[in-house]
């Protein structure tokens, strides 16, 4: 009995004290409704809860996968078959799964790259062969063209890092997690949720064109400095290009991005001896200089390819991500791009001014063919040295962009996946990749002209991956982030490039048809 009356007392203090909850809380619904915000309904809260629950059960299990993750590094550590640091991340893409491991290439370790390294693949893709074109572009911009290599060479500084930032995001304790990996994974998330691979197949594209029409750009320059350096020989250009094409074959066994570092420090030792060579002779002839041609004057017509020029000169964006997510200390990322972009920018004017002076108004498109016969063939061959070991770099990344879209996108490619099950690169990925190369020398027989297609090359994908494409994003996933003058930056960086663009795009394409029409050769 006395059960029973227990019972009923707390049957009725409980529904008094629902009924009190629901009379509170339909004065709080009623007071945010005035005020515009609207009160969770019972099925939402229930859900809320649920949603609690199964957050802190997640939790739990993930607290747990870490201590079991330690024990297990203690008993397998120096097996190599762990996949390293895993973080908690927003967009929900945690630690790649196990069963992605078993699968070809995506099982490598790639081995990481120390700062310098990573520096000197940069300075190889802004510091490479188109500089040899920038004297070109100061004899139709004058003083603006040697402003514009320098103010290209703050904005794609600032550019290259504000992309990277784009990468990370702060997670619930505020710091910074690596949450994407690469510029398309940038472009998906602008683009996401009513386009989520919009963005992706557009800066696909854009790489694409920029990277094979860089390699094309190699091939080109070596064909022309070969056939200029021994004009004696029965070898016209498109023999030539054949032969360093021909060289350029074993590109199609690269693994990994150490070994194009390898190539890259070589190439710079290049580029610094063929600097010195073509520096010292223009000073030899300092009394000759003619000062008074550098005016601030420009060729309206013949200018914006040399903006085009100049910003190719700059591009390596669509490298930096992997540079980064590659590196040993990516902290140590903005001190290497401002070292290398501060370096590039004073080699660079210091070289176009003084190659300008030196032959004034007689300035051809690549520099190196107005030096004398003897000192020509010796710096042209350190030259041709130096485009077969800076053709690896973009060539790689192609080759990288191409199998991540069509061959290993996560179940969705269009093609079966081109590395068997302990890494090794199939047959036909071998031969796709020898395909590539042939396919660059094709173009570069096809269209000979340097400076054109440097400067179509620059307005139409450079400016875009360089000034477009990195303020935009920026602007798009770190609004909430930005002070004011960073919105300013972004706002003119892309304001300019997009004028720039269309200009360089327009009068490049007119120099091209215009050198196909009456038979202009380089």
């Amino acid at each position: 009995m006395a059960h029973l009356i227990r019972h009923k007392l707390s049957n009725k203090l409980t529904n008094a004290a629902h009924t009190v909850s629901n009379k509170s809380q339909a004065k709080v619904s009623g007071v945010f409704a005035r005020l515009g915000f609207q009160a969770a309904t019972d099925e939402e809260g229930l859900g809320f809860a649920e949603c609690d629950d199964l957050d802190y059960d997640y939790r739990q299990g993930m607290q747990m996968d870490v201590l079991q993750g330690e024990e297990e590094v203690a008993h397998v550590e120096g097996d190599g078959d762990l996949d390293g640091d895993s973080h908690y991340q927003r967009d929900g893409t945690g630690p790649r799964p196990a069963s992605l491991k078993t699968g070809g290439s995506l099982d490598e370790d790639k081995p990481k790259i120390t700062t310098w390294e990573a520096g000197w693949n940069v300075t190889n893709a802004i510091q490479g062969m188109f500089v040899l074109g920038l004297p070109y572009a100061i004899l139709h911009g004058g003083y603006l063209g040697l402003f514009l290599i320098i103010f290209a060479a703050v904005v794609c500084c600032y550019t290259g890092k504000i992309l990277i930032a784009c990468l990370y995001e702060d997670n619930e304790d505020g710091i910074k997690v690596r949450v994407r990996d690469s510029y398309v994974d940038i472009a998906n998330a602008c683009c996401a949720p009513r386009f989520p691979a919009l963005g992706g197949h557009v800066v696909n594209v854009a790489q694409i064109i920029e990277l094979v029409m860089t390699c094309i750009l190699y091939v080109v320059v070596s064909g022309n400095l070969m056939y200029n350096s021994f004009p004696g020989f029965p070898v016209s250009q498109k023999a030539w290009s054949v032969v360093a094409t021909a060289a350029l074959l074993p590109c199609a066994f690269l693994k990994n991005l150490k070994a194009v570092s390898k190539f890259s420090l070589l190439c710079t030792m290049a580029h610094f001896v063929i600097n010195v060579l073509v520096i010292a002779y223009c000073l030899s002839r300092a009394r000759e200089w003619a000062w008074e041609k550098v005016k601030f004057y420009i060729d309206v017509k013949k200018f914006p390819i040399s903006i085009g020029i100049i910003v190719f000169s700059y591009t390596s964006q669509i490298f930096l991500p992997s540079l980064e997510g590659n590196m040993h200390r990516p902290s140590e990322f903005h001190c290497m791009m401002d070292w290398t972009h501060i370096s590039a920018c004073v080699l660079k004017g210091l070289f176009a001014l003084v190659a300008y002076l030196t032959w004034a108004d007689a300035t051809k498109e690549v520099i190196t063919d107005n030096l004398p016969s003897t000192i020509r063939a010796v710096v042209n061959i350190f030259l041709v040295a130096k485009a077969l070991l800076s053709y690896p770099l973009p060539f790689f990344a192609a080759v990288e962009v191409l199998e991540k879209s069509f061959f290993q996108d996560g179940g969705r490619a269009v093609f079966p996946d081109c590395y068997g099950p302990n890494g090794q690169l199939k047959s036909w990925g071998l031969g796709l990749r020898v395909t590539l190369v042939v396919f660059t020398l094709l173009m570069a027989v096809f269209v000979p002209h340097f400076a054109l297609l440097m400067g179509l090359t620059g307005s139409l994908t450079g400016a875009g991956l360089c000034f477009l494409l990195p303020s935009l994003f920026h602007l798009k996933l770190q609004w909430r982030k930005l002070l004011w003058h960073h919105v300013f930056f972004d706002v003119a960086i892309f304001v300019i490039g997009g004028i720039c663009a269309i200009s360089g795009f327009i009068h490049s394409v007119e120099g091209l048809i215009e050198a196909y029409r009456y038979n202009i050769h380089d």
